[in-house]
């Protein structure tokens, strides 16, 4: 499993292109996939993460019909994307719709994962866990 860590700020240009940091880049090799992810980012996996999202949501076809409407939206948001000489990767427009995704994101390494934020929603999300966890409490 690759070890994701760190934030950074990155461009996305007017193809909708965005380049990944190089220290992360490495960890997915020549491709990783995309989706919609929770609280309003999108997620990058690599290949093994990937497999675990799909062994999940194959179990949720075999649930109720909520679930397996979760696997379809889910399935359908998601896209294998390829890394570039230049090391980007092209963000389709319903994911940046969706993720209301401009000019500027924040990239950030979520241990597993990667995420891919609009940034003053990931601001407003930071502050308030920061302020959470100073106060003591739990995240």
């Amino acid at each position: 499993m690759a070890n994701f860590y760190g934030n950074s700020i990155r461009t996305i240009d007017a193809k909708g292109r965005l380049i990944l940091p190089a220290k992360l880049r490495v960890e997915f090799g020549e491709s990783a996939f995309l989706t919609n992810s929770i609280d309003g980012c999108l997620a990058l996996y690599d290949r093994e993460a990937m497999e675990e999202q799909r062994a999940a949501m194959l179990q949720r076809l075999k649930g109720s019909q909520d679930d397996r409407m979760m696997a379809r939206v889910w399935a359908a948001s998601t896209n294998e994307v390829t890394f570039d000489a230049q090391g980007r990767i092209a963000i389709p427009p319903p994911s940046r719709t969706w993720a209301g995704l401009g000019t500027d994101v924040v990239v950030i390494g979520l241990i597993d994962w990667v995420e891919i934020w609009d940034p003053p929603r990931w601001e407003e999300k930071a502050a308030a866990a920061n302020e959470r966890m100073l106060e003591g409490t739990s995240v």
